[in-house]
């Protein structure tokens, strides 16, 4: 089976620093396989070659996945190299029992399913499924969660988890090479624009000069470097800047201070909620939890359980709207379930973003917040690949659900003391002022 495998995948031909990288992933030696490799070093027609070869090998299900399912379409599916070679082209036709368009799946005919799949629908696509082996590729851009939900999987039937990615700052990416590049239990290659070769120095030189690339992204593309933040991130810089100042730490409940909650609310889409404490001028981030497709019973009992003193509980302006289903509000809801719900002022998204950069040099954030931080670090603008610009909007992704919780805390600091806000207490003296001079006039001209 391999000679035939080899003869009929002759259509990729390995360059020869992808060779070490290959062998590692058809030998039996690893299970876990950690690429970081340079923009245009070829990593997605070497694993979708990769994950062929070991469909033919063997029968199972076989994943290759993306931050989303519409890349699939476009990176792999519909996609065509530079050499004028379709993706689907590598699939040798006479070994195709059958393709479907609609899932983007591969059945060859040895009942071997290859399967495209994005980790924005981890929890559709992964759930009950038993690959073989599974290539995460772009995964610094990818849903934690897609990982954390195949990985028992994986380790259960001996399958393999590839990753192939540029880096993305010091997300959840970042963290897993860590552990990649320190673990004999790990193959972990990184691949820079000087080990590769394939675009010379003077090229990305020139691309800098022009402005057409910045000097923090040609670092990331071509040299792999963590410390360049996210390209188009809103907050990235200034999680760098509280790491330096270490203000990301054990960041303990201080039992004399009431905790807040800051929540977004959803229900196909992810529920966030972030427990927080303002202690003087400083604001701690203590908590965050995050789940999807649960009523608001589940939260409300996740939110008993902790043994916090509490304060209140903030929550967009929409938890006001009635829902078609039980014709009561979201807050009205929340009441009833012994939950106090003050919904915050409907704000402009760009203002409410500019808020929380001017509210970092306040914060400090405990470390065990792994994925608050990863998500703000990834939120990031939308990217126009037609105009080649970043649009204003965010991009909508796994890391908007904690972004808009976030944003909720910076709009909730201000509401968060106890008594009377300056503008309450100025009504009351209005009204106190207005009430004692009526007394001074006589009866017949007071109002009754």
């Amino acid at each position: 089976m391999m000679t035939e495998t080899k003869v009929k995948l002759d259509k990729f031909q390995p360059r020869p620093y992808q060779l070490p990288f290959i062998k590692a992933v058809e030998s039996d030696k690893y299970r876990k396989i950690m690429a970081l490799w340079c923009r245009r070093s070829g990593k997605d027609v070497c694993g979708w070659n990769l994950i062929i070869r070991e469909a033919i090998k063997r029968t199972g299900n076989y994943f290759y996945c993306l931050p989303t399912f519409k890349q699939c379409r476009l990176v792999i599916f519909d996609s065509i190299t530079i050499d004028g070679t379709r993706f689907l082209d590598y699939l040798p036709k006479e070994l195709v029992r059958s393709i479907n368009i609609a899932e983007m799946k591969v059945t060859l005919h040895n009942n071997s399913v290859i399967q495209l799949i994005g980790s924005d629908s981890y929890d559709t696509s992964l759930v009950g499924t038993n690959p073989r082996v599974i290539i995460f590729s772009e995964a610094a851009l990818s849903d934690e969660r897609s990982y954390q939900l195949i990985r028992p999987i994986m380790n259960a039937n001996d399958g393999k988890t590839v990753f192939l990615s540029t880096p993305r700052g010091h997300n959840w990416f970042w963290n897993l090479y860590e552990i990649a590049r320190n673990s004999s239990d790990w193959y972990c290659c990184k691949l820079t624009v000087d080990d590769c070769q394939h675009i010379s120095i003077e090229d990305i030189q020139k691309e800098i000069e022009s402005g057409e690339v910045s000097e923090d992204m040609a670092q990331q593309e071509y040299w792999c470097s963590f410390d360049a933040g996210v390209e188009g991130s809103y907050y990235s810089k200034y999680i760098d800047k509280m790491r330096l100042e270490n203000r990301i730490s054990d960041v303990p409940w201080e039992p004399n201070f009431k905790v807040h909650i800051a929540m977004d609310i959803g229900y196909s889409d992810d529920t966030t909620l972030i427990w927080f404490q303002v202690i003087g001028t400083t604001i701690h981030i203590i908590d965050c939890y995050s789940k999807s497709k649960e009523g608001l019973e589940h939260y409300v009992n996740v939110i008993k359980s902790k043994p916090y003193t509490y304060g209140k509980h903030f929550a967009p302006h929409d938890i006001q709207v009635t829902e078609w289903g039980s014709g009561i509000s979201r807050i009205e809801k929340a009441k009833q379930l012994g939950l106090k719900l003050v919904p915050l002022p409907k704000t402009d998204l760009m203002d409410g973003i500019e808020l929380c950069r001017s509210t970092f040099p306040r914060l400090w954030i405990d470390q065990k917040c792994t994925n608050l931080l990863h998500a703000l670090e990834s939120y990031r603008q939308e990217y126009d690949s037609k105009r080649k610009v970043y649009n204003l909007k965010p991009l909508h992704d796994w890391a908007s659900h904690y972004a808009d919780a976030f944003r909720y805390m910076c709009l909730s600091v201000s509401r968060c003391r106890d008594g009377l806000t300056p503008e309450e207490l100025d009504k009351r003296y209005t009204e106190a002022i207005l009430s004692n001079s009526s007394q001074q006039f006589p009866r017949s001209f007071r109002d009754i």
